[in-house]
């Protein structure tokens, strides 16, 4: 055995022995529980970052311990390749999306192999490979056939010089972030999923999804947004109809959740794309400009929020069906056309958008709810009150709580043809067409004479071309014939490919099931493979994806249940989120107040007494430079951490032990390069400990007669198999990994203070260090591999099944108790385990701490807490 731990030269060797095993490429096995282990997959970025390994090292410890506790178990791994910035990244450096994606997957699958992750490499997927995506088309066709995928005219920020679709997020102070182009409002056709139809589904299964976060859960309810109000038809006051659009009802709908506020609306207010708005615009050339700025701003819900209010009378009025009042109608920014019927009544006094805008424009706010009968509110209100209450102000009405104004108001607004109560869901149908390359080409043909047609099965896939360099002026695929150019499956006529490509989400919906299956060439999944592995049984990854990727996971399995491809209702049976990476940034002030980010690796810092950051200079030049704060590990701030570099210097094990030790896996964890120095020395203190043990001889681990020993060797065999039953419950049950490397620090500590020369001694020695190696094993595979064939020649650690609690070393004879006088301790005595009340309460009176303090004085009362303590009262 070489005397210094090495992890250069352990770690190849312990990879090599697990590959040559063929440890981790499972199959479908009966005879065993399946345990289905799953990290979210990342982009093909180029480089691993520390978010990553601390996530993959999470579910690799999970994996692990499932497999030494007899699991067949699958870890496997791909690549969620196609999206933008593959395109921006080929523009910038002249090469084509396919060409960096699969550069960029060679050299990260090397990174993680370099960390001995558990992962079954045969069932790697590149979600833009044909094989892959055939299947994603394939269902798109068949629901596009049922309805469930379907083509509507949707409203979409344009940039006309990249000539794409932007997300929201991609639009910045009205321009492309990327261009810097206006931004217009364009109306284009695109494909939809009917998620909607799933919305009940969706909301009422999270329920059954008991080892999921709340907060997750609450994240999923608030988006889905299932909520229950009112449908109300304002009618059209007679001066107020010319120009409406032809047909045009004789009344403006809104949809509210407040119908106990109804006698307080002051108001109506209209989005910028409403036919009202339109029909008020015509001749009006200050209501056109204000309608194209509010169709050129943001229409996420998070900019509305935080957004100023404004708005322009239309000239229109409508009547209140509950009062007769004539209420004037506004075109107003912060109003969604998407959601609802694109028109809210404003109640001032009680909702606080409404509040904000009629203080800006002087119009009437009244108050129709109080608190309670008791407690009226102060006026002029200072802020809208936005409780439920009982109503005031509201007629026959009054006095009712929100329960009975509800249903009295539903009564009367039907018994007036006026509204009705309605449920409503916040949740939008899935806008899945991109005008972009690097995605999974739209599996439709347009025909001049059949419509829309789906690319018939035997026709699948539709092959993405490779070799294309994009210039970002438009999708390549609009400038291919060869690629647009085709013939009708129907007709045979001439027709046009769809150029479009998916959102990226399609792909990560899925790929969970195409593991159970991933060379299948005849069905999306193979109906042995999905029935047995699905549904994963550990999903981790990060609260970022809490809602859209998880949501549409969701929906995506009840697609493919439905079309009798999976047996299950919901993809992950337990999703762990864990926290981010993060570390201390430092800059200097440039030019235009811009930031000068700094790495922190070249930042000699000042310390307090508490070890607190008070000053930092830069190394190269001794110059101050200021302390930004604890931020998430980034290239833009430059405070990330190189993984390899890291690997590199000090091994796989110890990042690994270093992310696991260094916080709960939910929590966020604090960078420190004492905290990584610390892990490494821990792992060469475990290496020098069995270097020392093993130069005596080996022995056969301990498994004799408990009561032969001495108290030292009982007590550590105690410590050895309350730490066995602690690690397996951390692991298994509360998934607290630090706790569990604690655990084994204390261990190896009793160890350390305990007599194990004699004969027995060393055979419980070697029964501890196997039992650590074991305990370890999932945290630190590489060394506890290598460690384990010292202690065990010729035997493979994997094979030794994880450790079991011995109950008769958990049987002490002795124990020992705190003596307190008046409840301060002073004290400690050694007593048999069973002994009485009356046998504590005498040795505790004749310890000599205990007679110190009692300072002659006899006892008023003695409390006896068997096996914990005894306090003397005097």
């Amino acid at each position: 055995m070489q005397e210094n731990y090495q992890p250069s030269a352990i770690e190849p060797a312990a990879q090599k022995l697990w590959d040559d095993a063929r440890l981790f490429n499972v199959e479908i096995d009966e005879s065993k529980p399946k345990y289905y282990s799953l990290s979210m997959f990342p982009y093909p970025s180029g480089k691993l970052h520390m978010g990553h390994v601390r996530n993959y090292t999470i579910t690799d410890v999970l994996s692990r311990y499932k497999l030494l506790n007899g699991f067949n178990v699958m870890q496997p791994m791909g690549w969620d390749a196609f999206g933008l910035p593959a395109e921006n990244a080929a523009m910038k450096n002249q090469v084509a999306p396919a060409a960096w994606t699969y550069s960029n997957i060679d050299y990260m699958k090397k990174q993680l192999q370099s960390l001995g992750f558990a992962l079954d490499w045969e069932r790697e997927v590149a979600t833009c490979t044909p094989d892959y995506y055939k299947w994603e088309q394939w269902l798109f066709t068949k629901l596009f056939e049922k309805g469930i995928v379907y083509k509507k005219n949707g409203v979409v920020n344009w940039d006309p010089v990249d000539q794409t679709v932007l997300a929201n997020e991609q639009v910045e102070n009205g321009r492309g972030w990327r261009s810097g182009a206006l931004i217009e409002k364009r109306e284009i056709p695109m494909y939809y999923f009917k998620i909607t139809d799933y919305a009940e589904e969706l909301l009422q299964d999270l329920d059954k999804l008991e080892h999921w976060p709340e907060q997750v859960k609450t994240m999923q309810r608030n988006w889905i947004g299932k909520s229950r109000g009112m449908q109300v038809r304002f009618g059209i006051a007679n001066d107020s109809k010319t120009g409406l659009p032809e047909g045009w009802n004789e009344y403006l709908q809104v949809y509210t959740t407040r119908p106990d506020t109804l006698m307080g609306a002051t108001y109506v207010a209209v989005a910028a794309e409403h036919p009202l708005a339109t029909a008020a615009a015509e001749g009006n050339t200050e209501l056109q400009a204000f309608i194209a700025e509010c169709k050129a701003g943001s229409v996420a819900e998070a900019d509305m929020a935080t957004m100023e209010k404004k708005g322009l009378p239309t000239g229109r009025f409508v009547v209140n069906p509950l009062n007769g009042d004539v209420l004037p109608v506004f075109v107003a920014n912060y109003v969604l056309f998407s959601y609802g019927d694109g028109a809210v009544m404003a109640v001032p006094a009680h909702d606080e958008r409404d509040f904000e805008f009629a203080k800006k424009y002087d119009l009437p706010i009244k108050t129709v709810i109080r608190p309670s009968e008791e407690e009226a509110l102060a006026e002029p209100l200072q802020a809208a009150y936005t409780e439920h209450g009982v109503l005031i102000n509201s007629g026959e009405f009054d006095g009712l709580d929100f329960a009975a104004a509800f249903d009295a108001m539903a009564a009367k607004l039907e018994s007036l043809n006026a509204g009705a109560p309605k449920t409503q869901f916040r949740l939008r149908d899935w806008g899945i067409s991109r005008q972009r390359y690097w995605g999974c080409p739209i599996p439709i043909i347009h025909c001049p004479c059949c419509g829309d047609v789906p690319v018939p099965e035997d026709q699948l896939p539709v092959i993405l071309p490779e070799d294309v360099v994009p210039d970002g002026a438009g999708s390549p695929l609009n400038k291919m014939p060869e690629f647009y150019e085709t013939t009708c499956p129907k007709c045979g006529g001439d027709a046009r490919r769809e150029t479009d490509t998916m959102d990226t989400f399609m792909e990560s919906s899925w790929y969970f099931a195409r593991y159970a299956s991933p060379k299948c060439d005849t069905a999306m999944v193979d109906p042995a493979a999905g029935k047995y592995w699905m549904a994963v049984d550990q999903y981790v990854g990060g609260i970022e994806h809490a809602i859209l990727h998880l949501l549409y996971a969701r929906f995506f399995t009840k697609l493919m249940r439905d079309e009798g491809l999976l047996n299950v209702d919901e993809p992950f049976t337990r999703l762990l989120t864990q926290g981010m990476v993060v570390c201390e940034t430092y800059y200097r002030t440039g030019a235009n107040d811009s930031k000068e980010w700094i790495a922190p690796q070249d930042v000699e810092l000042v310390r307090n007494d508490k070890g607190q950051p008070i000053s930092a200079t830069l190394i190269a030049d001794g110059l101050p430079v200021e302390i930004g704060g604890i931020e998430k590990m980034s290239k833009s701030k430059n405070n990330g951490v190189d993984p390899q570099a890291l690997i590199d210097e000090y091994g796989a094990d110890t990042a690994r032990l270093f992310m696991m030790f260094a916080a709960p896996p939910e929590q966020s964890l604090e960078w420190s390069d004492n905290g990584v120095k610390g892990a490494y020395n821990f792992l060469r203190r475990l290496w020098r400990t069995v270097f020392e043990f093993q130069k005596g001889g080996l022995v056969t681990a301990f498994a004799g007669n408990q009561d032969a020993l001495d108290a030292g060797l009982k007590d550590l065999r105690y410590k050895l198999h309350t730490t066995i039953a602690k690690v397996s419950d951390d692991y298994g049950r509360r998934q607290q990994f630090n706790t569990a490397i604690a655990a084994v620090m204390e261990l190896m500590n009793t160890l350390d203070k305990t007599d194990t020369s004699s004969e027995q001694g060393r055979a419980v020695a070697q029964e501890v260090l196997e039992n650590i190696m074991r305990l370890l094993w999932p945290i630190v595979p590489h060394a506890c591999q290598a460690l384990w064939q010292i202690l065990r020649p010729e035997t493979n650690l994997w094979d030794a099944a994880w450790p079991t609690v011995d109950e008769a070393a958990l049987v002490k004879s002795e124990i020992e108790v705190m003596v307190q006088v008046n409840g301060k301790l002073r004290g400690k005595i050694t007593v048999a385990a069973d002994a009485s009340k009356e046998a504590l309460e005498a040795a505790a009176l004749a310890n000599e701490g205990a007679v110190k303090f009692m300072e002659g004085k006899t006892p008023k009362k003695v409390i006896v807490v068997p096996g914990r303590l005894v306090n003397i009262v005097v």
